[in-house]
């Protein structure tokens, strides 16, 4: 009896030890205080990641491959940027890392359209998935696109031939996967588009919860006429409706427009519309030179707008209507800034202008002796093919907190992802809303100024628009769902990015996963390539 005992513990009398079990899971966060986003308050639970998805939240006793101290920090899910401008840019480069840095982990893009035509988006989102990105892309096809294929970019009303071809070029573009279809309705040729051609064609992705997504024909002076029309096409054709970028650009009626914007907005939902928006939290909105000439130039198409914008005597007309204020065609950006004092030059793509950047066109007039439209006018042209950008300071915070305040209105930034392969001499001062949105909602509204809660500010960023898209295995924290995680410092998140310096780094974000794959580790992009495309099912398009 004795002998048997000895022999059973010669294997701890001789100090072997037993094998250590395999790792349970393949990431375990440990001691954070996770938010769902779902709005709910944070909770002090473990994470635990297997084959990227989340298959515990709370005590977890098995160890990872990977463990994360994420004491003292907040675990969320990963943002949802629902206004992005990087189709064409991940093509070149999928790294994505100025997104990733702010914790994003989902784009939705398309404003002005997919990179590709309707029939080559099923073999552009197979490209991006064979050469790998490092989040996930959806993304929008742009009536537009459909319009310049069927009749070229001029003026004019299509007739029912035309009609069907754009339908079938809509049809395609949401068998392929996109979300629905976008317009951009203050730039030409878009602005052509009437609401009954949008209405027509959004009943496409209508049949199975698509959108219609737009930036709609007026954000300045005709902001409520331009959001009746949105709901119109929304109820008309039976999208979604999403409005981009939400404001009241409009410095004469600041503090009024907004809250009649925001009750349109929820008297359609009343009615049954399902209609949101996105916003970023800057005075400042950023697109081309382009919108300071009257629609009514590109009516012959753009080449033919060049020409005539050479013209003194076209230029001297033209002066006259920026002077005159609101038109009825055409959104007065200049006027609705308050002047050209509020309007600062970006990037002129061009040597000469240079030296320009991040001056106002009464300044950059006064310095070339010219009046500022014609400084204006003379860096648009010299940029051609390139797209001369600046910054139109045409919001105020009062709106914009009101505005962010409201639970159907989500985040996005309006910009691209970095470009490693482009010429940093040649980036301008880009808006620094590319590197700074999402740091700053947590940063400024929620910490600083309490104008958001930290669980109601990650809920606008995951769980609400995940909701929206259909993406019902992403934006929250929960067992079975994708794992894109964002681990942030509520002590030390904020943006840097500013005006003078756009391209800052934002700080306190130490940890991103995506898809299970740690994709920034203590603060530092890794090189991952584990983001998915994410495609709209729409079979009976």
């Amino acid at each position: 009896m004795i002998r048997s005992i000895a022999l059973i513990f010669v294997p701890l009398l001789t100090g072997a030890a037993a094998p250590a079990p395999d790792p349970a899971y393949d990431i375990v966060i440990r001691g954070g205080r996770v938010l769902d986003g779902a709005g709910n308050p944070w909770v002090a639970a473990d994470v635990a990641i297997a084959d990227g998805r989340i298959v515990r939240v709370g005590v977890v006793d098995g160890a990872g491959k990977q463990e994360i101290d994420a004491r003292g920090r907040y675990v969320s899910p990963g943002f949802i940027d629902m206004l992005d401008q990087s189709g064409r840019v991940l093509l070149r480069d999928g790294s994505a890392a100025s997104k990733l840095r702010m914790g994003v982990t989902t784009l939705i893009a398309g404003e002005g359209g997919t990179a590709v035509p309707a029939g080559e988006i099923a073999g552009y989102f197979s490209k991006l998935e064979q050469q790998g990105i490092a989040v996930n892309f959806g993304t929008y096809y742009g009536a537009i696109q459909a319009r310049v294929k069927v009749m070229g970019d001029a003026a004019g009303a299509p007739n029912e031939d035309q009609l069907r071809a754009m339908e079938g070029e809509v049809r395609t573009a949401m068998k392929a996967g996109v979300f629905g279809i976008s317009s951009a309705l203050i730039y030409s040729p878009a602005s052509f588009q009437s609401t009954a051609d949008l209405a027509r064609l959004a009943a496409i992705p209508g049949k199975c919860g698509g959108f219609y997504a737009t930036h709609m024909r007026d954000e300045s002076d005709k902001l409520l006429a331009a959001i009746d029309e949105a709901v119109t096409i929304g109820e008309r054709s039976g999208a979604k409706v999403e409005i981009f970028h939400i404001k009241a650009a409009y410095a004469p009626l600041w503090g009024k427009l907004m809250p009649q914007a925001i009750a349109r907005v929820e008297a359609a939902r009343a009615r049954g519309l399902d209609i949101g928006a996105n916003i970023y939290p800057y005075r400042a909105g950023g697109t081309g030179l382009d919108v300071t000439v009257p629609t009514h130039v590109f009516a012959k198409g753009r080449e033919a707008a060049y020409a005539a914008v050479r013209d003194p005597a076209v230029r001297k007309q033209l002066k006259k209507e920026l002077a005159a204020g609101p038109q009825a065609d055409w959104s007065n950006l200049v006027h609705a800034s308050g002047g050209w004092q509020n309007v600062v030059l970006a990037n002129a793509h061009n040597d000469r202008y240079r030296q320009f950047h991040g001056k106002n066109f009464a300044e950059i007039g006064k310095a070339l002796g010219k009046d500022p439209a014609d400084a204006a006018w003379d860096i648009w042209l010299a940029a051609l093919p390139a797209r001369a950008g600046a910054l139109y300071f045409l919001m105020d915070d009062a709106d914009i907190d009101l505005a962010m305040k409201q639970p159907w209105v989500s985040i996005g930034t309006d910009a691209a992802v970095s470009d490693s392969t482009a010429d940093p001499a040649r980036a301008g001062r880009p808006h620094p809303r590319a590197n700074g949105t999402f740091p700053r909602i947590i940063a400024d509204y929620v910490r600083e100024r309490g104008v958001l809660t930290l669980p109601d500010a990650i809920r606008k960023m995951t769980g609400w628009p995940a909701q929206r898209l259909g993406l019902a295995d992403r934006g929250l924290l929960r067992q079975g769902m994708r794992a894109d995680v964002v681990i942030f410092d509520l002590a030390t998140i904020r943006d840097r990015a500013t005006y003078e310096e756009p391209t800052a780094v934002p700080e306190g974000i130490g940890d991103v996963i995506v898809n299970g794959v740690v994709a920034v580790a203590g603060g530092q992009v890794t090189g991952s390539r584990s983001g998915n495309v994410l495609r709209h099912p729409c079979p009976n398009a």
